[in-house]
């Protein structure tokens, strides 16, 4: 498992006893996966951004720029402009970090960034923010459980009511705190824990959701779902509690 130091609020500690917990499987920290990129990864990484929402992935030759950015940010990752990257490429990056010996696939990498992934939907035909992305490794963007999800349709509507008339966005924002997943918020401990859940039972089952929004492997598309699912529900449904139940049996 590796950290996100900028993002304190993940509580590496309780994430990593929170799966021994549940899995009964042994769990090691490690740093920031950028601690250990090779000179080639600033380049990589800066490749996989994107820049048309509209249009599927296409890769292109990063710039100077944007490699140096991509380099200074693995030094001091606490980015404040929100730059989209591929989840899937992305995925590819992070792969060629980790030890050839360590890809094994009795060995499950868990990747925690504050890089927000997405992936292209053909359905409407536009990148969308995902918070995890399940493979192996599997890459948990806290950038995305923020950004993915959608805030509540009241939220909108007041920001364009409102913006005309010259309110502050920050007015609107309270009105609607804690209806909705902030940066640096508390609960963010307790909802990457989901998200653990949605990438392991991937790599154990092949699924990773559930369509109960009383599961916390349910893939919520609103941020009212996500708090729910997460936080006032915070348990796993009965068909995927069973599923747990036979895998830790057999561990």
């Amino acid at each position: 498992m590796y950290d996100e130091p900028s993002v304190p609020e993940i509580k590496i500690e309780d994430l990593a006893n929170f799966i021994r917990d549940v899995f009964r499987v042994k769990v090691q920290i490690r740093k920031n996966i950028f601690n250990y990129f090779q000179s080639d990864i600033a380049r990589d990484l800066a490749a996989c951004r994107i820049f048309d929402t509209r249009t599927p992935f296409e890769r292109h030759s990063p710039t100077l720029e944007e490699i140096r950015f991509e380099e200074e940010s693995f030094a001091n990752n606490k980015e404040t402009n929100i730059i989209m990257y591929d989840g899937f490429e992305f995925n590819k990056v992070i792969t060629n970090i980790i030890p050839e010996n360590e890809l094994d696939s009795d060995k499950f990498h868990l990747v925690c960034t504050n890089k927000l992934t997405c992936t292209f939907d053909f359905d409407d035909h536009r990148y969308h923010g995902r918070a995890v992305i399940c493979s192996n490794p599997s890459i948990i963007s806290t950038t995305g459980m923020i950004e993915a999800p959608a805030k509540p349709r009241e939220f909108y509507l007041s920001i364009l009511t409102n913006i005309t008339q010259g309110l502050n966005v920050d007015i609107i924002e309270n009105q609607f705190k804690g209806k909705y997943l902030e940066y640096h918020d508390s609960k963010i401990s307790e909802i990457i824990k989901g998200y653990a859940l949605q990438a392991l039972f991937y790599y154990l089952t092949g699924e990773s959701f559930c369509e109960s929004k009383e599961c916390r492997l349910f893939n919520a598309h609103w941020q009212a779902d996500l708090l729910h699912s997460q936080i006032e529900s915070g348990k796993l449904c009965n068909r995927h509690q069973q599923i747990l139940d036979v895998i830790v049996s057999k561990s």
